[in-house]
C-alpha cells in the first residue's frame, strides 16, 4: 500500500515539475513608452529605425529641392531594400519615413501602393451610371511624380569573444524622374554594442 502511495506522489511531483519547465505564456501586459529604446536582443528594431529616419527626414526637408520651392514636389516612395543578413520587413520603416516627411509639409507623395484601387474607383464612377456626372473624376486627372525615393539598409557584424558590434547604415537616394539624375542622397549609420552574459541554472 505504501509503495503505491509513494509511486502516485512521485508521479504527481514529476508532473508538476515538468509543467513548470514547459513553455510559459505572457499573460500580463502594460503599455510601454514607444519613445524609449528597448534593446531586448541584438536584432534590428523600431528604435533603430526611428533613429535612422529622424536624421534622414531632417536632411531631406532642409535640401533646396524641398526648402526653396513654393509648391511641394511630388515623390514616389519605393520600399527600402533590406541588404542585411537579418529578416527585416522594411515596409513599416518605409511607411514611417513617408509619414514623417508628410508631416513636414514640404513633400507630397503619389500613392503607388493603392494605384489599382484608385483606378478601379474612377472606372466605377465613369462606367456604372450610378454617380452624378458633375462629380465624376477623370481617368486622365492623375499627377505624375517629380522624384522617386529609394533606399538600402545594410549591416556589418563583428564578434570577438563575448563582445559583439552591429553596424547598420541607411542610404536614401532621390532621383529626378525627368532627367534620371540624383537630386539628393544621404546616409545615416548607427552602431550597437553587446556583451554576452553567463546564464545561471
Amino acid at each position: 500500500m505504501i509503495p503505491s502511495i509513494m509511486k502516485t506522489y512521485f508521479v504527481f511531483v514529476m508532473a508538476v515539475f515538468l509543467a513548470s519547465c514547459g513553455s510559459r505564456q505572457f499573460t500580463k501586459g502594460e503599455y510601454d513608452d514607444v519613445s524609449e529604446a528597448r534593446l531586448l536582443d541584438d536584432k534590428f528594431n523600431e528604435s533603430d529605425a526611428a533613429v535612422l529616419i529622424e536624421e534622414m527626414v531632417s536632411s531631406m526637408a532642409e535640401h533646396p529641392v524641398f526648402a526653396n520651392v513654393k509648391l511641394p514636389p511630388i515623390v514616389q516612395v519605393e520600399k527600402v531594400r533590406n541588404k542585411t543578413s537579418e529578416h527585416i520587413d522594411t515596409k513599416w520603416m518605409t511607411d514611417s519615413l513617408r509619414t514623417a516627411l508628410i508631416k513636414t509639409g514640404k513633400v507630397r507623395f503619389s500613392n503607388k501602393e493603392d494605384r489599382d484601387l484608385r483606378d478601379s474607383e474612377v472606372d466605377y464612377q465613369n462606367d456604372s451610371g450610378r454617380v452624378r456626372k458633375d462629380t465624376r473624376k477623370s481617368r486622365s486627372g492623375g499627377i505624375a511624380a517629380d522624384y522617386m525615393l529609394t533606399g538600402d539598409l545594410v549591416s556589418n557584424v563583428q564578434e570577438v569573444g563575448n563582445r559583439k558590434l552591429i553596424f547598420y547604415r541607411l542610404t536614401l537616394n532621390l532621383t529626378d524622374m525627368e532627367t534620371g539624375l540624383m537630386a539628393w542622397s544621404d546616409e545615416k549609420p548607427i552602431r550597437k554594442r553587446y556583451k554576452k552574459r553567463a546564464v545561471g541554472l
